[in-house]
């Protein structure tokens, strides 16, 4: 009987589970639930940027998704599931408690925002990131090094220091910190105290200045320094972190029973969806994988002889075993992609919302603002590059590669009374497509070859205009990810090595990776208008820097 194991990857508004075939990586049931409390707005506050998801929300979802991939299948299958592993979003961390306890499941704290995990894509923190940056810069050793010599308030001190300055309550009550992707492994598996929970590799070496060549996380001089709030912090945390094909422990007998598993399944090691995403894809040296949706994350890993010492600055950190235990793992992206059409799409509902919204149902109204998007594509399509004359930069939420700055924003320019919606939403489009470029061309300005290009995500799979735009900007042809849940697949990849189904990363790969489905190429007429095209983004982007 061959055996079968569960990956699980935590988005920004959902969950989902796909039950494996760890021998050959056939997906036999995917189940997807949305966060509750999410879905419903709480706890967040657009207007500050203010994002934060009750650990509630995990659970409830981990427990549906995981209940029903099993009852798809026969309970042969069910009952020789043999290992488990979780992707979430990152840095999205959350004080807890002595015990180990996130300090929102404490009846006190239930309805505060604070206590809660703070999503990747919070920005409150601004003004602690600078304040890292600008320590950093002056310490003895910049602990940003390796980060891209960039803190951002997306990551993990910057969001620690801000909840501990603004809530006195949350700091009486706060004894350590723990990621999200570091969490779920721990309590399934009942390590929850705070000096035995596995702390991830990927994790705390791309968001926590977590480094073994200064001995870990940075100095509890340094942190100090940075606010007498922090002292202590870091002695309640950890000196050590591991790679995310290492089992955590097995189910414990209380989780075996509510997702309907057995007490021999083993836990693997978290870490970020992008990366494991990125192993579902099949990256391997110097394969540029895109993770394209709301957001975008970009990883590759190089092999340690390649980058030696070099440090490659403006990315999102280079983390030996991040990505593959032996690799180094590089990762960039940009903080809004899909988010930028659907800021597009919410504008152009108002009208509707409000002119006809009381004469829909619900569902109807729903339908309509659906077609939006699509209606956009297929008029966007037939203008030639160039003819529009409008330009956007993509900095709606800030920028994160290269040289992140989370104070940006977004700008659109040549706009005349004859521009439509259409053009917008493709001057939108090249936006997205031009922060992809400038990625590329950090990378490639500082030595890192890339060999192919490979797209994963739900944008890769449903927008070919999106794609090929991007494959016209680039002048690379891009591979489109056969599966459409890849960071999943790759979470099933560390379940299969964590349980003992396979030796190493590489090996799972080759037999349970997903392929890719399809491939666009770039126009070269195309390309050649974008290049002209691009430097008049790069130039609007100066301005909105120098303002």
């Amino acid at each position: 009987m061959d055996k079968y194991v569960i990956g699980l990857d935590y988005g920004s508004d959902s969950a989902r589970a796909v039950l494996v075939n760890a021998a050959n990586g056939e997906t036999l049931a995917t189940a997807v639930r949305y966060y509750p409390r999410w879905k419903e707005g709480k706890y967040c506050n657009p207007a500050i940027n203010q994002y934060r998801q009750h650990p509630k929300d995990y659970v409830e979802v981990l427990e549906a998704t995981v209940r029903e991939v099993l009852g798809a299948v026969s309970s042969e299958v069910a009952a020789n599931v043999v290992g488990i592993a979780f992707d979430t979003t990152g840095s999205t961390p959350c004080f807890i408690d002595e015990k180990g306890l996130p300090l929102a499941l404490r009846e006190e704290f239930a309805e505060n925002p604070n206590a809660m995990f703070v999503l990747w894509k919070d920005h409150t923190a601004v003004r602690e990131a600078d304040e890292i940056n600008a320590l950093c810069q002056r310490w003895e050793t910049d602990y940003s090094a390796y980060e891209g010599g960039i803190y951002s308030s997306e990551w993990l001190w910057a969001k620690a220091l801000h909840v501990l300055r603004a809530d006195e309550a949350v700091r009486g009550a706060a004894y350590s910190i723990v990621e999200h992707c570091e969490w779920m492994p721990a309590l399934l598996t009942g390590r929850t105290a705070p000096q035995e929970i596995v702390r991830s590799r990927c994790a705390e070496g791309h968001k926590a200045m977590w480094h073994a060549k200064w001995g870990g996380l940075p100095s509890e001089e340094f942190l100090s320094t940075l606010d007498p709030l922090l002292k202590g912090l870091r002695g309640r945390m950890f000196e050590t972190t591991e790679t995310a094909e290492k089992p955590v422990g097995r189910l414990t007998e209380e989780w075996a029973k509510r997702l309907g598993l057995s007490t021999d399944v083993v836990v693997a090691g978290g870490a970020f969806d992008c990366h494991m995403g990125a192993v579902g894809a099949g990256v391997k040296p110097y394969s540029w994988v895109r993770i394209i949706g709301t957001s975008t994350c970009d990883i590759m890993v190089v092999e340690p002889e390649v980058i030696g010492e070099k440090l490659i600055p403006g990315i999102c950190g280079q983390v030996d075993g991040s990505v593959i235990p032996g690799l180094i793992g590089l990762e960039a992206g940009q903080s809004a992609f899909g988010d930028i059409y659907a800021w597009l799409r919410r504008v152009l509902e108002f009208p509707l919302k409000a002119i006809v919204g009381d004469k829909l149902t619900p569902e109807e109204l729903e339908k309509a603002c659906d077609r939006i998007l699509p209606a956009l594509t297929a008029e966007a399509e037939k203008i030639p590059v160039g003819e529009s004359g409008v330009i956007a930069v993509d900095w709606m939420n800030g920028r994160r590669t290269p040289d992140a700055n989370q104070m940006l924003q977004g700008a659109i320019a040549g706009i005349t009374l004859g521009t439509t919606a259409p053009m917008l939403y493709r001057a939108l489009v090249e936006a997205t497509a031009f922060g992809s470029k400038a990625i590329m061309e950090r990378l490639r300005r500082e030595g890192v070859r890339i060999d192919q290009c490979i797209g994963i995500g739900g944008i890769a799979l449903k927008s070919p205009f999106v794609m090929q735009v991007m494959s016209d900007v680039l002048g690379v042809p891009i591979s489109v990810c056969r599966s459409d849940q890849a960071c999943a697949l790759g979470a099933s990849i560390f379940a299969a090595v964590a349980a003992g189904l396979y030796p190493t990363i590489e090996a799972a790969q080759q037999a349970m990776a997903s392929g890719c489905a399809k491939e666009y190429k770039p126009d070269p007429t195309n390309h050649a208008k974008y290049q002209a095209l691009y430097e008049e983004y790069l130039a609007l982007g100066r301005y909105c820097e120098s303002r």
